[in-house]
């Protein structure tokens, strides 16, 4: 029997090499160079209508040959890896033609050809001038990523169209800039001067596509950003495994809110019973560093975060290098304050990780960089370093490379990726990180209201319950988040309908450890639970209570 089954396992993970490669990375060459596959870095989809419709033909023809591969004789890992194909095929099928934001989203082409640049620059493994090569061998089919786009863009979302107008200027200053430093030592002239040639091309191309923006697709952007409820049931079904219906949804991030919020109010009470919950609020808020301050805090604080991790038996660090902290690349800043940029789990040369963080834009007007930095405030400094790096995202990246599986190692889903990091945020201050400290917790609680305004704003909006300027007052008011804050969520919430995978996420990993817990009784370790979820990869969590538990008992 175990000898069939190595054999049935060699079989389906043939059939998911060819899969990678006819499809995923065929259709996403940037993908490939992410994951760590560079024979894919001199190429770049070029957007068409018809390469688009090959890719639905080719998922197809995959969806039928998984589903038609038998599970039995497969080992119980095996048979999980099966299960996450077969949905990740039908979640991008469905993407490419139910969803289409290859129609709707002007920004997809812009940021897309950015993002093909930065995986190739942003890594050393290989020589300036070998990378180099490939740059120019991407740059130049960038032009014709943005034709696409004039061909395909049709009716889309106002938000859409604005969006991408307010990313185009720090792309370009991306092409300008930053691409061209990430090359500096290279001295061979002739590949210098070649590059120059089709850098500019880029950057000509790219202000162009934002003059048409502004001036032909703006005024023409009167399209619905929502998905609808159906989509959206099929989105998370495919995308996190996840079916309970909208409104059991809804009624869970109802219930979570009201508790997150109750106990922000008793924690402010705490803190000083005779002022109100706001006015604490504003104070943590003020407490912040100043702006070019910011990098250096966060380094100070991840080397804490790994002593506690380790000292308190969290959960293995499987190395003891941290990430490099840097500011987020020009084109990510639009949309997002912080990220974690790891290598691909294929990539053999350049493996360090880097922790990104948005500064503020210092030709702002000082009320502005106030409010901004309101947003980093200590508390939410120490939540973000905790969900990002320490025991969060980079966690998970150092333990992808004990999954055994090429499937688990390149496809997962955001409820176990977010959901974990999320998760992370709270444990940290249960297990006693920060002694204590109710301002800690206070930053804590204020993420997770973020987290509960994004789980009821993303059903909301694409379900038409909820307008987009009623989203940005849903942020401010349940979520206490600050306004720009609150419209930049919201903007992102039209392009990204299911962000409530954070809250749907940390639900799930609490009902598993409580459940799991139930089952080990006495024998339960906290750090066993830990290293056991998390050698899992990042599947649906229904995968991996199935694994835990060995049961299909409800997730939520």
């Amino acid at each position: 029997m175990a000898l069939m089954a190595q054999s049935r396992d060699a079989m389906f993970d043939r059939l998911a090499d060819r899969y990678y490669s006819d499809v995923v990375f065929h259709y996403a060459p940037e993908a490939g160079t992410a994951a760590g596959f560079h024979q894919y870095d001199s190429q770049l989809s070029s957007g068409a209508r018809g390469e688009i419709q090959a890719e639905i033909a080719a998922l197809r023809g995959f969806e039928t040959e998984v589903a038609g591969f038998d599970a039995h004789g497969l080992t119980p890992f095996v048979a999980a890896d099966r299960e996450l194909l077969l949905a990740q095929i039908r979640g991008q099928l469905l993407e490419l033609e139910s969803i289409r934001p290859w129609e709707k989203n002007p920004d997809l082409y812009s940021s897309g050809a950015a993002g093909a640049i930065f995986v190739i620059m942003s890594r050393n493994y290989a020589p300036q001038a070998e990378r180099l090569k490939a740059v120019i061998a991407r740059e130049r089919l960038i032009p014709r990523l943005f034709q696409s786009a004039r061909e395909n863009l049709a009716n889309p979302p106002r938000v859409y169209t604005e969006v991408a107008l307010e990313q185009v200027p720090g792309i370009a200053g991306f092409f300008e800039t930053d691409v061209p430093a990430a090359f500096g030592q290279v001295a061979d002239k002739a590949l210098v001067a070649e590059f120059h040639q089709s850098n500019q091309a880029v950057i000509d191309a790219l202000k162009a596509y934002g003059t048409w923006l502004r001036s032909d697709l703006l005024p023409r952007s009167n399209g619905d950003f929502r998905i609808g409820a159906e989509n959206y049931r099929k989105k998370l079904l495919y995308d996190e495994m996840v079916d309970t219906p909208l409104e059991r949804l809804l009624a869970i991030g109802y219930e979570n809110l009201r508790q997150n919020q109750e106990s922000f109010r008793r924690v402010a009470a705490e803190i000083d019973p005779k002022r109100t919950p706001q006015q604490i609020l504003e104070e943590l808020e003020s407490d912040h560093p100043a702006a070019d301050k910011l990098l250096d805090t966060f380094r100070g604080v991840l080397g804490g975060l790994h002593d506690f991790i380790e000292k308190h038996h969290i959960i293995t660090i499987p190395s003891p290098v941290p990430p490099i902290v840097e500011e987020s690349p020009a084109f990510m800043r639009a949309l997002t304050t912080a990220s974690m940029d790891t290598p691909g789990p294929f990539e053999n040369v350049a493996k360090e990780g880097f922790f990104n963080v948005t500064l503020p834009d210092p030709a702002w007007p000082a009320k502005a960089m106030e409010e901004y930095m309101q947003g980093f405030n200590r508390g939410t400094i120490i939540s973000t370093a905790v969900h990002e790096v320490f025991p969060g995202h980079y966690m998970q990246f150092l333990w992808l490379k004990e999954v055994p599986t090429k499937v688990r190692k390149l496809s997962g889903c955001s409820s176990n990726a977010e959901g974990w990091a999320h998760y992370t945020e709270q444990m940290m201050l249960d297990e006693g990180y920060g002694a204590g400290d109710r301002k800690l917790r206070l930053g804590q609680l204020q993420d997770a209201l973020l987290r509960n305004a994004r789980f009821i704003a993303g059903i909301k909006m694409h379900t038409g319950q909820m307008t987009f300027d009623e989203a940005v007052e849903f942020f401010v008011k349940e979520g206490y988040q600050v306004r720009p804050v609150a419209e930049k969520e919201a903007k992102r919430g039209t392009s990204d309908p299911t962000y409530l995978v954070y809250t749907l996420g940390k639900l799930q990993i609490l009902k598993l450890r409580d459940d799991y817990k139930k089952m080990k009784g006495a024998k339960f370790s906290l750090e066993e639970f830990h290293d056991a979820f998390i050698k899992q990869g990042t599947p649906p969590i229904k995968l991996v209570r199935r694994a835990l538990l060995g049961d299909d008992s409800p997730v939520l």
